[in-house]
């Protein structure tokens, strides 16, 4: 049987190298001959590319394609190659690399920034696999959403209504204004978002230890309003120099049910357990930053900064009950649980170009975060309260050189980025500091590229970097699965650090890139039981060392009206840790393809996205 499994997924393996095959040998458009014609006229004109690849960076030209179209950027950011955005809503990743940075024009932003964008704003988003030093040190990879500006004076209000099925209706309404006079310009916006999500997903676990094995099957269905509002200043001083504002805020209301359904066989004792966990959750979202671009000119020196303020507010409350066996749903517990984070930072970057093509640039970043956490737990049988308050502080000093320039065939790119992170974190009731860390860390990243020919180039890239527990990770919340099953935070992570290699051959706009990747105390979710409570909690931790091996097809086609962005990753994977459950490589799959006809009356997008993950077999 296992055998049989093999071969089923090595043809499916062969069908989509088939097809890749095909795409890498097909021909373009053949060109007509040129013939002597008398013209009176001649326009040259420049095809917009949809995705333009480069170095294993893949650009999105969005306001000049149907991409445009989409209902939200999120919705947008999920139509894009290896980007992966979580069922919720509320996070995404990138295949192979992670959680990525998310960058608004040259400030950074998370994924209620995202959602507060408004579609005809966007130009472009870049998907960086390979960023600079400028980057901060946390992302392998970087999103890179570029806004538009008017180039014409006056006022524009528009008005959209976008409906989209995904299991569930949803729909998206909002008001965009637009004023710009001289070389001010104004931006407004308000959307309501009425969103109706469906998640599911479920597991199998057992305890040889204490003979207890169990199947559990999670489904939720959640109702979310969201009320987003703000606006900007773009105030273009010269053709260098120029001065922005922004605020927005997201307020979001979820009101949702889980269900769990679980059989449970403890020895010879089996049962069956329906859990129902109605929430109410309350989000509340603000950011607001100010840049300012200066270009000295008796320096040849482009400088730029900028300050940014963040707050977030959460609080969800829950009522959990259980039916063992079809007796009836009696209940258990009530969930209070309250999270907020205060954010501030500030940046420089200089950048300087030099005659010869070289450019020096340097810069800083100041960060500082504030979080404090409410939870609180109350048991109906046996009565019992259970109260926790912490209080979490974070900075981060960072600052960054970075050399690039061209020597013959040979493009370069050196940087060195060292960042100070200094954590506290505390309970209410201690007197001691629970997390106390502070430590400095240097990243170093450089990126050579051959070109051989106008067609034909090689690169190589190394980058170190690091990922730091997230804010969310202090908030010691819980996830109430059943009365014998729960997923609970760490406030206790340290930071995870990434070091990758990769070669890559680029011919055109095609590419291959082979990378290797050793992570050192990644964090992944590790099971421990308490036999007196009967009681099973999976906890995220720090295992010893992940390494990983990537080969990944890039594969944009064009064929008369045909356009399609197509890309293949297969990697295999192996976790070294005492405490793992599972630590032996396994292979991964993942396949995109995207296909626009532009050419039918309007345009027309035929889209597909293929997400394959599949064990194939230890090695």
């Amino acid at each position: 049987m296992r055998q049989t499994n093999i071969n089923i997924m090595y043809r499916k393996f062969a069908l989509v190298t088939l097809l890749f095959t095909q795409l890498m040998f097909a021909q373009e458009t053949p060109k007509e001959e040129e013939q002597p014609k008398a013209l009176e006229e001649v326009v040259v004109q420049k095809e917009n590319k949809t995705f333009t690849n480069k170095n294993g960076n893949i650009k999105v030209d969005v306001a000049n394609s149907i991409l445009s179209n989409a209902p939200s950027v999120i919705d947008l950011l999920e139509k894009l190659p290896k980007v992966i955005v979580a069922p919720d809503k509320q996070s995404l990743s990138i295949i192979g690399k992670g959680s990525p940075l998310l960058y608004i024009d040259n400030q950074k932003a998370d994924m209620n920034d995202i959602n507060s964008l408004a579609m005809e704003d966007i130009k472009t988003i870049e998907i960086i696999n390979n960023p600079s030093a400028k980057y901060e040190a946390s992302g392998r990879a970087v999103i890179l959403i570029t806004r538009k500006f008017s180039k014409r004076e006056g006022y524009k209000v528009s008005l959209t209504e976008n409906a989209a099925f995904k299991k569930y209706f949803n729909n998206y309404s909002a008001v965009n204004a637009n004023l710009k006079t001289g070389s001010l310009e104004f931006k407004a916006n308000f959307n309501y978002n009425q969103i109706k999500v469906w998640e599911s997903n479920g597991n199998t676990f057992s305890i040889p230890a204490f003979d207890i094995e169990s199947q559990y099957l999670v489904t939720a269905v959640t109702d979310r309003p969201q009320f987003i509002y703000g606006g900007g200043l773009f105030y273009k001083i010269n053709e260098d120099d120029y001065l922005s504002v922004n605020f927005s805020r997201t307020a979001q209301d979820d009101d949702f049910a889980i269900t769990t359904d679980t059989f449970n066989s403890d020895g010879i004792e089996i049962n069956s357990i329906n859990t129902l966990n109605t929430n109410t959750e309350n989000r509340n979202h603000t950011n607001a930053f100010l840049n300012y671009n200066h270009k000295i000119k008796s320096l040849g020196v482009d400088l730029f900064t900028g300050l940014q303020l963040t707050s977030f507010n959460q609080q969800m409350e829950g009522m959990i009950s259980n039916d063992f066996n079809d007796v009836g749903y009696e209940l258990s517990q009530f969930r209070n649980q309250r999270f907020g984070i205060d954010v501030a930072s500030g940046r420089i970057d200089i950048e300087k170009t030099f005659k010869n093509k070289m450019k020096l640039e340097l810069g800083g970043l100041y960060l500082q975060a504030k979080a404090n956490t409410f939870f609180e737990v109350i048991t109906a049988n046996p009565p019992a309260a259970n109260q926790s308050i912490y209080f979490h502080k974070e900075k981060n000093i960072a600052a960054y050189t970075q050399f690039s320039g061209t020597y013959k065939k040979l493009n370069y790119t050196l940087g060195l980025r060292g960042e100070n992170t200094i954590v506290d974190g505390k309970y209410q009731a201690a007197t001691e500091p629970t997390v106390a860390k502070n430590f400095i860390n240097l990243f170093p990243k450089a990126q050579f590229e051959v070109v051989i020919d106008s067609s034909n180039t090689v690169s190589l890239n190394y980058a170190k970097t690091i990922a730091r527990p997230d804010y969310s990770s202090t908030s010691q919340t819980s996830t109430y699965i059943n009365p014998y099953f729960v997923w609970s935070d760490n406030i206790n992570l340290n930071p995870t650090f990434t070091d990758e290699i990769a070669l890559g051959y680029q011919y055109k706009d095609k590419s291959i890139r082979l990378a290797y990747y050793k992570i050192t105390n990644p964090v992944y979710y590790s099971a421990s039981y308490d036999n007196n409570q009967k009681l099973l909690t999976f906890t995220s931790k720090n295992f010893e060392l992940e390494t990983n091996l990537n080969l990944e097809l890039t594969l944009p086609f064009k064929y008369k009206f045909w356009t399609t962005m197509n890309v293949f990753s297969a990697s295999i994977n192996s976790i070294e840790d005492e405490s793992a459950i599972i630590n032996k490589a396994k292979p991964n799959l993942y396949y995109y393809s995207n296909h626009i006809l532009p050419y039918l009356k309007n345009g027309t997008l035929l889209y597909c996205l293929g997400n394959y993950e599949a064990t194939i077999g230890y090695f």
